[in-house]
């Protein structure tokens, strides 16, 4: 089954035809120690920090996912209103990513 997600509360050309429910993916993720390292140097100097971008999209592609998941299994074709949310967990340098949505079932306008 394919999924549409969107950010937006409506899908152009479709209509809602059944409305699921909240659907959430999350993860909590950190850098390994080389990750950690290169950081600390760049912090020092400043400038984009690849690394640690890795580690941030790969933590949001793993929540969307679960999250697609969570609403296949709710029979939905599509979730509406996609957001993110993030944060540390502690001070153990762990973030939490939070993808959610609401699932529906979108068809095609007539």
């Amino acid at each position: 089954m394919s999924m549409l997600v969107v950010t937006t509360l409506e899908v152009p050309g479709k209509r809602i035809k059944d409305c699921k429910g909240l659907v959430r993916g999350i993860t909590v993720r950190a850098p390994h120690l080389g990750q950690s390292f290169l950081a600390g140097l760049r912090g020092i100097s400043g400038g984009r920090v690849g690394s640690l971008v890795t580690v941030c999209e790969t933590a949001r592609e793993e929540a969307l996912v679960q999250m697609i998941q969570h609403a296949q299994s709710l029979g939905a074709n599509a979730v509406v209103g996609l957001r993110y949310d993030s944060g540390e967990v502690g001070t153990s340098g762990f973030a939490e990513v939070l993808a959610y949505g609401t699932a529906v079932v979108v068809e095609p306008l007539a």
